[in-house]
């Protein structure tokens, strides 16, 4: 491990030296990538300086100890520093094994989130808008924006399905483990016997895709357009302005009609595109690994059965890790970082075993 933190530091020295470049401060996007670089090493280099210092310290009390010849209370001392930088170092040994476990390329990425209806009709629509408005409230408090890409709304306020863009550094290092089925246990406003129904919602995160990631041939494309249809509003039904995207080799279909303009329904088309051509290569490169590791949080199969939402008994549990929250509410307003920071943990103990 030390000789890697060692290789770590001079790596991080050498971009540092690099960015001094009047070359390199002119083009761009080097310069970006390289900040990238020093962004994701910082806290790698100060934490193995953090342990050399403490080393350092380790060896000097160790070194005294035994030339000898020190008085009780110097020598009792030494002796608490000799104890204090033992537990430090297994401390920060512990955090620098963390620190150098691979990180996902993706982390820093734009999410797109789809969101969509399962079992359970309206009442599955309108618990779709509720994740709709959870994801978005977590995505504001955090300084990140949300925005719609593609939506099929119900004239009771629910969403059929619903695809939202959220952009900010880290997004989907935050949202990657919501892929899944959320089932939602409560009495629909309609059911008149007061019966608790159970209904899912499907969740699917993808990482919003780059141009450099996946190459698309216009001539694989087939785009038609079509009114907009809707619950309502003195815009449908006008102008052929949506947009539905077929990517011919693979049979992706996509469809927007959010926008008034054919031409922003387009751009937004081609994001959801991108993203879910790219998603499906990478399940498929992961399956081809072999022995991939299983992850203790789930596979990110979209009908693994993750979390279930329980109104009546104000509680959320997440299957794959045992967690329960009696704290329903205030998830559903987007309070998510304890239900989101058990799932890092949980991976990051996973991986470390699989180390």
């Amino acid at each position: 491990m030390l000789d890697k933190l060692k290789s770590v530091e001079e790596k991080f020295e050498d971009i540092n030296a690099q960015l001094c470049d009047p070359d390199v401060i002119s083009d761009m996007e080097k310069y970006r990538k390289l900040m990238q670089d020093v962004k994701h090493l910082t806290p790698i280099v100060e934490k193995y300086r953090e342990y050399k210092k403490v080393n350092s310290d380790l060896e000097e009390a160790k070194m005294l100890l035994d030339e000898g010849g020190l008085d009780k209370d110097f020598r009792e001392m030494v002796i608490e520093q000799l104890e204090d930088s033992k537990q430090q170092i297994e401390v920060i040994g512990e955090e620098l094994k963390i620190l150098l476990l691979p990180r996902d390329p993706n982390d820093d990425r734009n999410v797109i989130i789809e969101i969509r209806g399962g079992a359970g009709g309206e009442e599955s629509a309108l618990f779709a808008n509720s994740l709709f408005r959870m994801y978005s409230m977590y995505a504001e408090a955090r300084g990140w924006k949300p925005e719609v890409l593609s939506s099929n709304p119900t004239e009771l306020g629910g969403f059929k399905e619903v695809s939202f863009m959220i952009s900010g550094d880290g997004a989907y290092s935050r949202f990657k483990f919501e892929s899944g089925v959320h089932r939602v246990q409560r009495v629909p406003e309609t059911e008149s016997q007061g019966r608790i129904h159970t209904s899912t919602v499907t969740v699917a995160v993808l990482p919003e895709a780059q141009d450099v990631d996946i190459e698309i041939n216009p001539a694989d494309l087939q785009i038609d357009t079509f009114r907009s249809s809707g619950a309502g509003g003195q815009h449908i039904n006008k102008t052929e302005s949506a947009i539905r995207i077929t990517h011919l080799p693979t049979g992706t279909v996509v469809e927007c009609q959010d926008e008034r303009s054919q031409h922003k329904n387009r751009d937004k088309a081609m994001k959801i595109l991108r993203s879910r051509i790219l998603d499906a290569e990478r399940e498929k490169q992961n399956k081809e690994i072999a022995g991939e590791r299983k992850s203790q949080v789930g596979t990110g199969d979209r009908s693994e059965r993750i979390r279930t939402y329980n109104y009546p008994q104000g509680r959320v549990s997440d299957h794959r890790i045992g967690l329960t929250l009696y704290k329903l509410e205030a998830i559903l307003n987007g309070d998510l970082d304890e239900v989101i920071d058990a799932l890092i943990t949980a991976d990051t103990a996973e991986k470390l075993k699989s180390e």
